[in-house]
């Protein structure tokens, strides 16, 4: 379910109105730190738990991942994601922590692509390449959000042209917390004219904790038959290589 993070105000002997202390998430988060605006809009802090008692932190800045609170092989409560703390750092530091990335994750080659005979000139911002939907993609957005049993969606519309991108878009990052401990995100997008459209999650994860240290001693298996070589620029070069 999911927990509410609205604001009860309390009464004084003296009748002078004071606010009481907000509780923290299990990761150590406060919600009032996810209570701000960005560009006008409102930013919130979503908390989904199970029976469990396993925690995952959301925020409609950005469609994030804030935290996944779970134990280790030990039993051991830790917090696997890395990111920060408050909205102002998210809004701040470089990154794109644990966002939902769009319209185009990764690079667009010259800030060019070319759909149905005509070419699209995107705005650049990664040495001469267009990366994860330009300077103001919808990692930087605030987003719609639903809640919904055992989950919480966020929405984000864009319109015909933002960023160069043709075709208004309707983007949706679903996050949902299951009793059998699984985080899923099911992201979906809906165009009214062809366009390109690439959406991703950006989460950075520690599963010793994110105050552990670095994840040089982490394995990463990935289940691929075949990969894509990159240029020195991150750029794929054409191959699909076994």
């Amino acid at each position: 379910s999911i927990l509410g993070t609205g604001v009860v105000l309390s009464l004084l002997a003296a009748c002078a109105p004071q606010q009481p202390k907000q509780e923290l998430t299990l990761s150590g988060l406060n919600p009032d730190n996810f209570k701000s605006e960005v560009n006008g809009k409102p930013t919130d802090l979503y908390v989904l738990k199970n029976a469990a008692g396993m925690e995952v932190c959301v925020t409609n800045f950005g469609g994030r991942i804030v935290s996944i609170m779970v134990p280790d092989k030990n039993g051991t409560m830790q917090d696997v994601l890395i990111g920060f703390t408050n909205i102002t750092d998210y809004t701040t530091k470089p990154g794109d922590f644990g966002a939902s990335i769009g319209r185009y994750a990764n690079r667009i080659a010259l800030g060019k692509f070319t759909l149905h005979g005509v070419e699209y000139e995107l705005p650049v911002n990664n040495g001469p390449n267009h990366l994860h939907g330009g300077p103001d993609g919808f990692q930087n957005k605030v987003w719609e959000s639903r809640e919904q049993d055992g989950g919480v969606e966020f929405l984000y519309y864009s319109e015909d042209g933002e960023m160069g991108y043709p075709g208004a878009l309707k983007a949706v990052a679903r996050y949902e917390w299951t009793e059998e401990n699984e985080l899923r995100l099911t992201l979906t997008a809906e165009s009214d004219a062809p366009t390109v459209v690439n959406l991703t999650n950006h989460a950075y994860f520690n599963l010793n904790g994110h105050n552990s240290g670095n994840v040089d001693g982490h394995t990463l298996w990935l289940g691929c038959d075949f990969y894509t070589p990159n240029s020195d620029e991150c750029m794929p070069v054409g191959e699909i290589l076994s």
